[in-house]
């Protein structure tokens, strides 16, 4: 047997957790998948399973190859497809992942139009307010809003978004407008948990003016923030995308924008390069030219 199609049988072990389940959705004997898994072992040199009467899991070791293995037989996939003249449609799974509000507002409707374009693609979205690990995860493309360090990741610039303070206009009329960003010791802050939930807050375009961020209200998401500041309970500071609905209803009032600090970049990544699949390169294509018109990021 070769040891591609050995990486094809350890993989649908792991991922069924059992030799017999493997084995039925191949359509092979489960001695068969059996002595395939441990010829692979015996190449390798390491354990890749490790075997119970009710249940089978991955080493560290095994996690990794299966992660490596994956890679290479997508990447075979891909190259006999190219070879075979269909490497220009799309198809497959697509996994994608941005911030969450990011994702919901910006990134689901371009999804939902690509979907209808290609319907050979399926989507898996992994909207999180953290940063995941492309390989590791198995993330095909990932939205980053953020300087991005040197990486050997292809990246496309697809806009920017800025820091801003804001409240209701109820707010302010109860409160007063700050002026400069001291005045924030006077108000009522809402903190956040996370990028925001830091004790201070910087302004200025080289963010050299601190500020205590001192709250009696913490929340642990951005809706919940957002919801509290459209209510006039105070004022909070968030990434611009996520409260432009609101800015450019009236429901909140930006405040401050002379003291905000230089635009933080957001890019579409993606770990392929030149070889990116067709269903990657079509997708990041597609978003970078709805995501560059889109003016609540490049405003």
């Amino acid at each position: 047997m070769d040891r591609l199609e050995a990486m094809r049988i350890f993989g649908s072990v792991a991922e069924h957790q059992g030799f017999a389940s493997a084995a039925k959705s191949l359509g092979m004997s489960a001695a068969s998948v059996t002595r395939a898994v441990a010829s692979l072992e015996q190449a390798i040199g390491a354990r890749l399973l490790i075997r119970t009467t009710r249940s089978v899991k991955l080493t560290e070791v095994g996690y990794r190859y299966l992660q490596d293995s994956r890679r290479i037989l997508a990447e075979v996939k891909e190259a006999e497809a190219q070879a075979a003249g269909s490497f220009s449609a799309p198809a497959g799974t697509l996994t994608l992942t941005a911030p969450a509000l990011f994702g919901r507002h910006y990134v689901l409707p371009i999804l939902l139009e690509f979907l209808d374009l290609h319907p050979a693609i399926n989507v898996r979205t992994v909207f999180v307010d953290r940063v995941t690990n492309l390989i590791d995860e198995g993330i095909d493309i990932a939205v980053r809003i953020a300087h991005l360090p040197d990486s050997g990741l292809s990246a496309s610039r697809v806009g920017h978004v800025t820091r801003v303070m804001c409240g209701a206009p109820s707010y302010f009329e109860a409160h007063g407008v700050p002026q400069v960003p001291d005045d924030l010791r006077a108000h009522r802050l809402i903190a956040r948990i996370g990028i925001f939930g830091a004790q201070e807050w910087t302004f200025g375009r080289n963010s050299e003016i601190r500020v205590p961020a001192n709250s009696r209200f913490v929340c642990n998401t951005n809706d919940a923030a957002i919801d509290a500041c459209v209510m006039g309970w105070g004022i909070s500071r968030f990434l611009s995308y996520q409260v432009a609905p609101d800015i450019l209803s009236g429901r909140l009032q930006r405040v401050l924008a002379e003291y905000e600090e230089e635009p933080v970049p957001i890019h579409i990544i993606h770990a392929e390069g030149r070889t990116a699949s067709a269903r990657v390169r079509a997708f990041v294509d597609f978003a970078t030219k709805r995501l560059r018109a889109n003016r609540h990021i490049n405003g």
